[in-house]
């Protein structure tokens, strides 16, 4: 996809001072000016500035048209401590789009796999719903799609549920078990935004300015400068498998 055609970006895209979204674009037409191979695709999520409103939860949903059961995007709500000294955590979880992914080598029909860029993806048309990747991932990061709407029991199915989906390049549209109806479903980074030099909409979405997105291997990017902070985490580093989601605590 390296060379593709795009709409130019305002100048103001431009530089460390620009708003981080425009920065975010910048960066993301820069990583798709080289070979997907050369590119290394990583989030970074500021939970000091998380607020838990969940827009990126829905915005996920709306983008990828997730039926009931499936979210991609799902927002981790703590009470911490005892009255009166409470605070809350918000914690936004997508798929860690591991380096070392154990959903991947648990799928018997090698439906799961990680892509040149670090993406763990799946081929709908490969899966055979046997949900060994989902009881494989240490972070609940994957659902299955059980074929439900969230209209099914009113008079008529409202025409959103059958919108077509455009994940992993490919439109499809929800209808009896055609997939990914019966698949094992997760977050892709909306890939299919990135292709079309757009971000994810998890991080366009985000009020709180606390999603970032981009090429870890650009030394100028936004997120090359971020996980490079002393207060960089990610999640269960126990379980070995070198998440490409970063947490600013």
């Amino acid at each position: 996809m390296a060379g593709k055609e795009l709409a130019p970006l305002p100048a103001a895209a431009a530089g460390p001072e620009a708003d981080v979204l425009l920065r975010m674009q910048a960066d993301l037409r820069r990583a798709l000016e080289k070979p997907v191979a050369e590119r290394r695709w990583v989030m970074v999520i500021d939970l000091r500035r998380c607020m838990g409103c969940h827009s990126c939860t829905i915005a996920c949903i709306a983008e990828n048209k997730l039926p009931p059961g499936v979210v991609y995007r799902p927002v981790i709500d703590e009470e911490i401590g005892t009255y009166p000294h409470v605070s809350r955590v918000f914690t936004p979880r997508p798929c860690m789009q591991c380096d070392s992914p154990p959903c991947v080598p648990v799928c018997p029909v090698a439906a799961t796999f990680k892509r040149p860029d670090g993406v763990v993806a799946i081929d709908y048309d490969r899966c055979i719903g046997c949900r060994y990747c989902i009881a494989a991932c240490p972070y609940n990061a994957r659902t299955f799609d059980f074929g439900e709407y969230y209209t099914e029991d009113t008079p008529a199915l409202q025409p959103y549920e059958k919108a077509p989906t455009y994940e992993y390049g490919q439109k499809r549209v929800r209808s009896g078990g055609a997939s990914p109806v019966g698949n094992a479903r997760k977050c892709h980074f909306c890939l299919h935004r990135l292709e079309e030099g757009m971000l994810p909409a998890c991080v366009t979405s985000c009020v709180g300015r606390a999603t970032y997105f981009g090429d870890a291997n650009d030394p100028e990017s936004l997120v090359h400068e971020l996980i490079g902070r002393p207060n960089v985490q990610v999640l269960k580093p126990e379980a070995g498998t070198m998440p490409r989601v970063y947490y600013l605590v």
